[in-house]
């Protein structure tokens, strides 16, 4: 009996291990939606630049600035946007090859299975959905500042002296909840009509940085960069890379950019340069503002709430300050735009795949939208957005985002590696079945792949095909034999993170202060970085022992 029960156990484990890594097929034209096919790559890019320029470049600049890297922000804005660009692009291989709505969520279905999906999908979900309350909230406190404070005042008054313990905020944010249901309202017209409000909002915020950069390279004084005011390095190399670490979120967004793949005219072409304009104006814009900001002013003397205005406005440039404030609510309700346009679009990908509601799969025929998903992402957000406080809003976000970004990059990888199984043709019945390049369908990873008998027809996993082991290495089919396509490079790649992940940990227990690392500790960081050298050559291995 007992072994009866493990038998039974075994078989529903096994079971449900199968369902939980099974991979999405996409069958038929990719190009069928019933979405609007609409957006062109200019409207995509502005996308894109619109939910990644808004709260950053008026607040983080100069918390930045002051705090962390000095002049150095400058850098940090560079190595945050090099390691963004990365993950972008992975988007963007992803986004040409897999036109459909659901960014990172839709990728992962494909090539690492279902239930990363389903993490993945939920993260993004609040990722979304917390950034969307927290730009509004930010967006709410930026007007309350300019008013000398009189809705937070009013609000005080309403609420009779009470206050919200943590995490909830002090008292409601009526106006920030407002927003939210305001853009949810407006998205619901349709994506080309609130794809041109993003775009004209976009190009005043564009303009106002353009104003700023000018300006600052004006009015510049290199000596705020000279020695005497503590160099161009004041931290060190240290704060810039722990400046670097905070401006990548001032990159978040640009998976907006693929969400609209199935809106897109011509995806395949669209989205890769859609991404990469994005991130170069980007980054181009955060470096000069940064580098015009600390010319202008010496870095210590920055007000970390109001940089830009408050920067001007001490150099006998007062009108600036309301120039900048326009493009701050321009900059921060794009960016609100992107968090609200993206999230109903996750939901709606998860519940065709029935992961989420199936009423959530639908799409209105006249505004070709998910009105439905915009209206109660628009009232989550809202109510988000109404009770909780702009600093735990933020930290909520940081895991979900690294995590997306991660499994993402992985899968660029995994999908290169995995052939798809192509049915023979009669002629070559009897012959093993040839394997080509992964197919943006996805190939299943769970379906079986006849397995060669002979060392000289050993097939490997290639990202463009796949050989026979060249004659010299023919040995290696004795430890490859027994690997499906794409087993061992997947085995690779979650060595790797883990090896990253291990080494952080590693690094910055060498690095503290109190802790005196001994000869043990850089032999265990020594075998961590070779692991990860092994784990690089193997995943290039097939490219150099296969013939083509």
């Amino acid at each position: 009996m007992p072994s009866v029960r493990r038998m039974i156990l075994g078989h529903v484990m096994s079971g449900l291990c199968t369902k939980m890594n099974r991979t999405k097929k996409l069958q038929g034209d990719l190009l069928e939606t019933p979405m609007k096919r609409c957006l062109s790559t200019f409207d995509i890019t502005l996308l894109g630049v619109g939910h990644m320029v808004g709260a950053g470049i008026y607040v983080l600049t100069g918390t930045v600035a002051r705090d962390t890297a000095g002049p150095g922000v400058i850098l940090s804005f560079l190595l945050a946007g090099i390691a963004s660009l990365l993950a972008a692009l992975c988007y963007a291989e992803f986004g040409a090859r897999i036109p459909k709505a659901g960014s990172a969520y839709v990728y992962t279905y494909i090539s690492v299975g279902e239930f990363w999906a389903f993490v993945i999908g939920w993260n993004i979900i609040l990722e979304h959905m917390i950034g969307a309350a927290s730009v509004a909230r930010a967006w709410s406190g930026y007007v309350d500042s300019l008013a000398g404070g009189s809705i937070s005042n009013y609000s005080r008054r309403i609420m009779h002296g009470y206050t919200m313990a943590e995490p909830l905020g002090s008292v409601p944010d009526v106006l920030a909840a407002a927003l939210c249901l305001f853009y949810a309202m407006l998205l619901t017209l349709g994506v080309k009509s609130s794809a041109t409000v993003n775009s004209l909002l976009t190009i005043v915020n564009l303009g106002v940085m353009g104003l700023v950069i000018g300006l600052g390279f004006a009015y510049a004084k290199l000596s705020n960069w000279s020695c005497e005011h503590g160099g161009f390095l004041p931290y060190g190399f240290t704060g810039v890379l722990a400046g670097a670490a905070t401006c990548f979120y001032a990159y978040v967004g640009f998976d907006s950019i693929a969400t609209s793949g199935e809106e897109a005219r011509d995806p395949a072409y669209s989205i890769p340069r859609a991404t990469l304009f994005s991130m170069t104006i980007v980054t181009v814009g955060y470096v000069l503002v940064g580098a015009a900001l600390t010319l202008v002013i010496p870095y210590w003397k920055i007000n970390p709430t109001a940089a830009l205005p408050e920067a001007f406005s001490s150099i006998g440039i007062p009108w600036a300050k309301y120039v900048i404030s326009i493009g701050a609510l321009c900059g921060m309700t794009t960016t609100l735009f992107g968090s609200l346009f993206s999230l109903p679009r996750i939901m709606y990908a998860m519940a065709n795949d029935g992961l989420l509601f199936g009423f959530l799969g639908h799409i209105n025929n006249r505004t070709q939208v998910p009105v439905l998903n915009l209206a109660i992402s628009g009232f989550l957000s809202a109510l988000i957005a109404l009770l909780f406080d702009l600093q735990h809003l933020v930290e909520f976000m940081s895991i979900g985002t690294f995590l997306a970004y991660t499994i993402v990059s992985a899968s660029v990888i995994i999908l290169r590696y995995r052939p798809e199984k192509v049915t023979p043709s009669p002629s070559n019945v009897g012959t093993p079945s040839s394997l080509t390049s992964p197919p943006t369908e996805g190939a299943d990873s769970n379906s079986d792949c006849n397995s060669v008998t002979s060392a000289e027809s050993e097939l490997l996993d290639l990202s463009e095909g796949t050989g026979k082991l060249k004659s010299r290495y023919i040995w290696l089919a004795n430890f490859l034999g027994s690997c499906k396509p794409g087993d061992v490079v997947t085995g690779s790649v979650m060595i790797y993170t883990a090896g990253c992940i291990s080494l952080c940990f590693l690094f910055i227990l060498i690095s503290q202060t109190y802790f005196a690392p001994a000869l043990w500790d850089y032999f265990v960081l020594a075998n961590v970085i070779l692991l990860l050298i092994g784990s690089k050559i193997r995943i290039s291995f097939p490219l150099l022992l296969v013939d083509r």
